[in-house]
């Protein structure tokens, strides 16, 4: 176990408490006004050592095996964690969005581990990573639309409209993403089917 394995896991233990803190905030005695501030507060600590997870492992030459399968289950059980989450509240994302996320990114695992037992391993792509990138940004638009929604700046008719709107363009990329990944791996993945 690198450093860098621990920044990645420590994205791993902070996804349950989004939807522990934004379902029962009352049980847990937060106030709703400050709700979203913890959870904006979280998401920043996952994507702040997302960054440094990968910085650590390059500039410390530990870019491991272990690594390469760790990092991006993190990263989509944080975002997937968070983007189920807002299905529910008043936020209420519709869960057909949510579940292309996580079938996206079910899929090209399985599509990496399957070519990774063949022998061989699929290059990440950068639509991959603007993928990540606006995900991310998707959720913290979100978040600060939370807080101004708890603070009474903006109606739940917006609050969800907007959300709605942003989320359905991360879907898109994040099929396009897929698309993109499938295409240009296709030897490989031609490949793993056949073999």
């Amino acid at each position: 176990m690198s450093l860098a394995h621990y920044f990645t896991l420590l994205r791993i233990v902070i996804s349950p408490l989004f939807p522990l803190i934004y379902l029962e905030y009352e049980w847990l005695g937060i106030p709703y006004r400050v709700m979203p501030f913890i959870l904006f507060f979280l998401l920043s600590i996952c994507e702040f050592s997302d960054l440094i997870d990968g910085m650590i492992a390059r500039r410390r030459n530990q870019v491991t095996d272990l690594g390469k399968v760790l990092d991006p289950m993190a990263d989509s059980v944080t975002k997937i964690s968070l983007f189920l989450t807002l299905t529910q509240g008043p936020v209420a994302l519709p869960m057909i969005l949510v579940l292309v996320f996580f079938y996206r990114d079910f899929f090209i695992s399985t599509l990496r581990t399957l070519c990774a037992l063949r022998g061989f391993a699929l290059a990440a792509r950068f639509s991959g990573k603007m993928k990540a990138v606006i995900q991310a940004g998707v959720l913290f638009l979100i978040l600060i639309l939370l807080i101004l929604y708890s603070r009474g700046m903006l109606s739940n008719a917006l609050l969800h409209l907007i959300s709605l709107w942003a989320v359905s363009i991360a879907a898109l990329y994040t099929v396009a993403s897929a698309v993109d990944y499938i295409y240009s791996n296709r030897n490989y993945v031609k490949k793993a089917w056949l073999s």
